[in-house]
């Protein structure tokens, strides 16, 4: 992309509501656009957005092979509100064999270094394949998750990837978020009922207490600061 193409690109959209940004880029990228999804709060507010633009737009998620039941369970449920399938993507067999080979089943408790070789395994390089085929992806970050995220911008060249990523919800609050699928009935995971607002794998997520960040659950026993497991590097 040309670089006064992405200037244009991003100021234009800079302060665009969520569903007017969806409806200029879905047409435009058909094909070549997807969501990642977590089947998130925010993941699932995206999906239901997006299908009721375009019923056919690609959503993928990543199979780490970790994931909480109630995952799988919100997955199923999905699939079955919409009537239709997702693209799902796993790591590699063979990396995964050599990593828990050398390392054990839980080496991301050890080290900073083992848990970002896990993620990189079970979530990095399955992400790199499936963006390969994009030139766009819709993600559900949120300026109000985390201390890694304050930066984040609705529209954004995602200069190691080399696509554009756009955040449509990047202005929306927790509150807004749950207002929509409370108003819309929307399937979401049952984790957050016992307070994980934020869900990954399950040896590396748990529930926060009182007062704590959202993100705390999330590899609690690193330093905030480092709390990414590299799928939302900003090299900006």
């Amino acid at each position: 992309m040309e670089k006064k193409e992405l200037e244009n690109l991003l100021s234009s959209f800079k302060e665009s509501p969520a569903e007017e940004l969806l409806r200029f880029f879905l047409p435009a990228y058909r094909g070549k656009i997807a969501l990642a999804s977590s089947f998130s709060g925010e993941d699932q507010v995206l999906t239901d957005l997006i299908l009721k633009i375009d019923a056919e737009a690609r959503i993928f998620t990543i199979d780490t092979g970790r994931l909480p039941e109630e995952t799988y369970a919100v997955i199923t449920e999905t699939m079955e509100r919409y009537g239709r399938g997702f693209e799902v993507y796993f790591p590699e067999t063979t990396a995964v064999e050599a990593m828990v080979s050398s390392l054990g089943p839980n080496l991301f408790y050890k080290s900073l270094e083992n848990r970002k070789r896990c993620c990189e395994v079970r979530k990095i390089k399955p992400l790199a394949r499936v963006l390969q085929t994009l030139e766009v992806w819709i993600t559900g970050l949120r300026k109000g998750q985390a201390v890694t995220r304050q930066e984040v911008q609705k529209v954004e060249w995602d200069e190691t990837n080399k696509l554009l990523k756009l955040n449509p919800l990047a202005d929306w609050t927790e509150e807004q978020v749950w207002r929509y699928i409370r108003t819309h009935q929307l399937p979401y995971n049952k984790l957050h009922d016992r307070g994980y607002p934020s869900i990954g794998c399950a040896p590396c997520t748990r529930a926060v207490k009182p007062g704590e960040d959202i993100r705390a659950g999330r590899w609690w026993w690193e330093a905030p600061e480092h709390k990414e497991c590299g799928l939302h590097y900003r090299d900006r």
